[in-house]
């Protein structure tokens, strides 16, 4: 994978993928991964704009966004980037929301190509904290839960 930017962030190294004119990817790194400066304008947006996020959970992202998935995927991805910094949903209710089911709703949260900037770690299970990155467990939930965390801080 060619990345335009590595971004360190307090809780994984971010790797940034473009197409010169919109962010198509977002992919975390193993940690101890060495940052990249942005390699174009979109990258420098984009790092830009993921600072302006951890100066302020609150901070909307206003990217260019090129994703590739299924009709059905960008029904989620479109429904997520609608739950607000600090607010968080159940794959239920997200399901019910679009006409779906939560497991389906589950499964395009996994596949989302821009963690953080589409924010698929705002939903939850109905009992808990769910998946993250097709993921139950280990460094995936931890990430997950700080930036729930950071997003429920109030900017100083």
């Amino acid at each position: 994978m060619t990345y335009q930017a590595k971004f360190l962030a307090p809780f994984a190294v971010l790797g940034i993928v473009t197409d010169g004119t919109a962010l198509t990817g977002l992919d975390f790194l193993p940690p101890g991964t060495p940052a990249l400066e942005p390699q174009d304008a979109i990258s420098r947006q984009v790092c830009t704009q993921l600072q302006a996020y951890l100066a302020d959970p609150l901070f909307s992202f206003d990217l260019p966004l090129a994703l590739h998935g299924t009709v059905f995927q960008s029904r989620v991805w479109q429904a997520l980037q609608q739950i607000h910094s600090g607010s968080t949903q159940s794959y239920g209710e997200l399901a019910k929301q679009i006409h779906s089911a939560p497991r389906a709703v589950g499964q395009a949260c996994g596949a989302n190509p821009i963690p953080v900037i589409i924010p698929c770690h705002r939903v939850l299970a109905r009992n808990g904290l769910g998946g993250f990155m097709n993921s139950a467990g280990g460094d995936p939930l931890a990430i997950k839960c700080w930036l729930l965390q950071h997003e429920r801080r109030q900017p100083a």
